[in-house]
């Protein structure tokens, strides 16, 4: 039985055989037996790369944090993650910069801390007795990149349709709704607003097949 480490658009963490393209966590959230006993620990939910040079560790090891994984880049922002600052410094530098260009007013000062975006990101991701924070837009507002859901499922926001997501990669498109149809935003709204700037999160390779 695979370990209940894989997150979903929802920020939910299942128990399923797909790894995907980033590893991340969000502090130690399992117990002596690797079962998932709380849903964070620290509210700096990051993403890391799957391997990097010289570190290797049992995957929930006692006492330490708890490696989660994720399909793209994509989903990861919409559970509520953002880049790690070591093993994936250069995208963190491009993350923070473009995040706080895009979201102008939002935290104050002049040289600002990664911390402040966090807490930022944890009022726009979690509820604090379970679930998922949600808002509601238009498709026609919203950027690539930008997880919906849809009868109960996660759909990623294309150029030119709704991709339905899974572990596993991407499904066939769907038509968009007409435009100025509401509809539900799982991707935190600072989010939203840094890929309405610019900023184009990785996607799964199966979003072209």
């Amino acid at each position: 039985m695979p370990l209940q480490n894989r997150a979903d658009p929802f920020g939910a963490l299942q128990s399923v055989s797909a790894r995907g393209s980033l590893m991340g966590n969000r502090g130690v959230l399992h117990n002596q037996e690797k079962k998932i006993v709380r849903r964070w620990s620290t509210k700096a939910w990051v993403t890391c790369v799957l391997d990097y040079p010289g570190y290797e560790r049992p995957v929930f090891e006692s006492g330490a944090y708890s490696q989660l994984f994720f399909l793209d880049e994509a989903t990861a922002f919409a559970a509520g993650h953002r880049p790690c600052g070591s093993c994936r410094h250069q995208r963190y530098r491009e993350f923070k910069a473009q995040w706080l260009a895009a979201n102008p007013g939002v935290v104050a000062g002049e040289k600002v801390a990664i911390n402040a975006i966090d807490k930022v990101l944890h009022a726009e991701r979690a509820l604090r007795r379970g679930g998922k924070v949600t808002f509601e837009a238009t498709t026609d507002t919203l950027p690539f990149g930008t997880f919906i859901q849809k009868d109960e499922h996660a759909y990623l926001v294309a150029d030119s349709a709704l991709l339905p997501w899974s572990f596993h990669g991407y499904g066939q498109p769907v038509t968009l709704p007409e435009p100025g149809t509401p509809v539900t935003v799982l991707t935190p709204a600072s989010i939203v607003a840094l890929f309405r700037y610019g900023f184009r999160p990785q996607v799964d390779e199966s979003i072209t097949s």
